[in-house]
């Protein structure tokens, strides 16, 4: 949670250079930007593990099953309206992002469904839709002829349009492989209700094993990622070419890169008591409300930021439309300086919520 913000502080305030483009970009900005990778696919994969713990605390599959049902069609209408707001400071609607809460809501409506049927047909299907996904990255939704927005929801990042040609929706997440993460992440539950010792030998072989996957995956440079790397005429170049993957849809060697790290470090941090984790802990206790509130935040420093500087100020998401003009902007310290300044300022608003989820157990607490 602490990480995404990063992202979010540098796509409002530093975006002279895409970080991504190996002309242009420069490791520091290039890492910058690949260390935030590592949230949506863990997102992803463990709120599926929260859904399977969450059947040892007293739910049932039922209750289970509703409560992803309804928190899906919540993160759904939240991506439209109250997200919708907080990325562009706007109440033009148009054109709506099918963004992160869409790609988890529809996740969570899928799994509601899934939990039901057999394990063997749950976690095949998912291992396929995450193993062989990218055998169709050659299929684009222009030969879908105007059946093309069913595919760009599938598997390509796409602006819909209408037959005016207005735009009226980004499919930012296309939910193809999302779909298939979380289900896994559900099965994967299972490993963390193992006795210590075998949980964590567990956890070590399973998240060695995808990690180096991953560099087996991208060394041969076939399959797994629509972006091949090549050789650049620097070795900083190359190594930023070699883990640049693709996130949009998010390919096999990205989410290889991502979740099997994320796997390893779990039994690393099992442990860990001390008064930093606790200060952690206390956002990734109210997930919900802390990403709400944090995009605004971030927003609303930008815009300051820019009339206090006097340079134009940024009122719409400047990474979908490329709105913003090119003088505005700041060094990447800034961006640093900015993102541990608004952390710190979210700390006490994020610990009297967890502390007010903690006193009561309202319903709607739990979608927030």
């Amino acid at each position: 949670m602490i990480i995404m913000a990063l992202d979010h502080v540098r796509d409002y305030v530093f975006h002279a250079v895409d970080p991504t483009n190996m002309q242009t970009t420069f490791p520091a900005l290039f890492f910058t930007r690949w260390i935030t990778h590592f949230c949506a696919p863990l997102f992803m994969f463990l709120a599926g593990t929260g859904a399977f713990l969450s059947l040892g605390r007293g739910k049932t599959k039922r209750d289970l099953a509703w409560f992803l049902f309804s928190r899906g069609v919540f993160l759904l209408l939240a991506e439209y309206t109250i997200m919708q707001l907080a990325w562009t400071f706007s109440f033009h609607w148009l054109p709506i992002m099918f963004i992160t809460l869409s790609a988890l809501g529809t996740a969570m409506i899928f799994l509601s469904g899934a939990i039901f049927l057999p394990r063997w047909l749950v976690v095949t299907t998912c291992l396929a839709l995450v193993l062989f996904h990218n055998a169709f990255d050659n299929f684009h939704a222009a030969s879908w002829g105007s059946s093309y927005w069913v595919w760009a929801l599938l598997h390509e990042q796409n602006f819909i349009r209408d037959q005016h040609g207005v735009v009226w929706l980004l499919t930012g997440y296309p939910i193809i492989p999302w779909i298939g993460v979380m289900p896994l992440g559900y099965y994967f539950g299972a490993i963390l209700k193992m006795e210590p010792a075998k949980r964590q030998r567990a956890l070590y072989m399973l998240g060695g094993s995808l990690t180096a996957a991953f560099f087996v995956l991208r060394a041969i440079n076939r399959y797994g990622d629509p972006q091949p790397w090549h050789v650049y005429p620097t070795t900083a170049q190359t190594v930023m070419a070699f883990f640049n993957c693709q996130k949009y849809p998010p390919s096999l060697a990205y989410l290889l890169m991502t979740i099997g790290p994320g796997i390893a470090v779990l039994p690393m941090l099992e442990n860990v008591k001390n008064r930093v984790a606790q200060w952690v802990m206390v956002f990734g206790r109210v997930p919900m409300f802390y990403y709400v509130l944090h995009v605004f935040v971030v927003h609303a420093v930008a815009v300051g930021m820019a009339l206090a500087f006097h340079k134009p100020a940024p009122w719409t998401p400047l990474w979908f439309f490329g709105t913003i003009p090119p003088n505005f902007g700041f060094s990447l310290w800034v961006v640093y300086g900015l993102w541990i300044a608004i952390i710190v300022a979210l700390y006490p608003a994020c610990q009297s919520y967890a502390e007010l989820k903690k006193r009561r157990k309202d319903w709607w607490l739990g979608y927030l």
